[in-house]
Parts: C-alpha cells; structure tokens; sequence
C-alpha cells in the first residue's frame, strides 16, 4: 500500500507540479548514527529525454542511469567530481523525468548534519551536494530503490506551506543547451538555505514559510 501511495504521489501531473508539491516536505535519512533530515526548500525538475538538461536527452539511457527509467518514486543518486546529488524518478516507468532535490532546511539531529559536513550555518545544506553530504550519504548504493522501503525517503504525508514559491531558470546546466531558459527551478522565497540565497534577501525570522 505504502508502494501504491508513493507511485501516486509522483506521477499523473506534470513534473514541475511535483518539484514545486515538495517544498516543504521532510526529507529524512535513517543512517548509521541516527535519523538525520530537513525541510525541502529547493528543487529542479527535469523533464527527460527532449530536455537537453536531461541525462536522458535524446535517448540516452546507460547503465549508470538506468535508474531514471525506473518507477515513480525511485531514488536516482548519481556523482558530479567529488559530489553526489540525489533525484526523485517521476512519472511512469520508462518516462525518464526526475526532480533534483537541491536544498534542505535541517530539522531533525542538526548537530549530527554539522559534524557530517564539518561546517555550521546555511552552508551545511544550501546545495544538493551539501545536502548529500550533510545527510552522511556519500555513496550510489541507494541507487535504484524505492522510497517506499528505503532508508532515504520523503514524507507525502505532511508539508509546512511556504508564503511563496519563486522560479528561476536551473543552475549550473549547459546555456547553449536548447532548454536553458526553462524556468524549472523551484524554491521557498526568502529561505537562508536555498543555494545562492543572500543574507540581505533572507527571512531571518520564518524563513519564508507561513506561521
């Protein structure tokens, strides 16, 4: 059942409806040194194999990626250098989209996440591979499963509702790519933890969600 709810959840709407549905949702990691987590403050959505953003663009689909096509719900967990980032597979199987998970806000074993990342502050998890890190996941051996019965997943369940969603065009892709200027970046406005967020435009106070 539990399998079901999670397959309804990401799929049968649109992908950017999704990514924008989990901010504010609690992503948690049960690791070897407690339950660790945050709120999700930002988010990507990548829309599969016409998006040139895309590991699937045009097809592509790899061993190292075959995860993608998997079912909604799946953990796709892959590496940039030295930085791993995790992605929610959404929509049916075979239809590679996915949404970047790329900020939390932490809320649960705080001081676990700062001694995973060796830094305190929004620098623990303003980024998706902060957030990895801070999470204590270092590693593609989540790969693949589902989070219905994985040790990372998201809770559908419950949400804290941002005053606002901001848009913005996606970080860090390729500009000559035929979708750079699709406005699929997602975030809570106004929270310190959202990747490139400056001070003097951060809510200090409520972090940009509804008291």
């Amino acid at each position: 059942m539990k399998t079901n709810t999670y397959q309804h959840f990401f799929t049968g709407r649109p992908t950017p409806e999704i990514a924008q549905d989990l901010l504010g949702r609690t992503l948690t990691y049960q690791g070897p040194n407690g339950k660790v987590g945050g709120l999700i403050v930002e988010t990507e959505a990548y829309l599969g194999e016409d998006d040139s953003a895309s590991h699937a663009y045009g097809g592509r689909r790899t061993r190292y990626t075959e995860s993608l096509y998997g079912n909604p719900g799946d953990i796709y967990i892959y590496q940039i250098r030295s930085h791993y980032c995790f992605d929610v597979v959404v929509q049916k199987a075979g239809e590679p989209q996915g949404i970047l998970i790329r900020g939390i806000e932490p809320t649960i074993n705080v001081q676990q996440m700062i001694k995973n990342r060796g830094v305190q502050g929004v620098n623990i998890s303003n980024g998706p591979g902060k957030l990895m890190q801070a999470l204590g996941i270092q590693s593609r051996q989540m790969d693949g499963q589902s989070m219905s019965d994985a040790l990372l997943s998201i809770d559908i369940t419950s949400k804290t509702k941002p005053q606002n969603i901001a848009t913005s065009l996606r970080i860090g892709i390729n500009p000559a790519g035929a979708n750079y200027q699709a406005p699929l970046r997602f975030y809570v406005a106004q929270n310190p933890y959202v990747s490139k967020m400056l001070k003097r435009d951060a809510d200090e106070e409520n972090h940009g969600w509804e008291m």
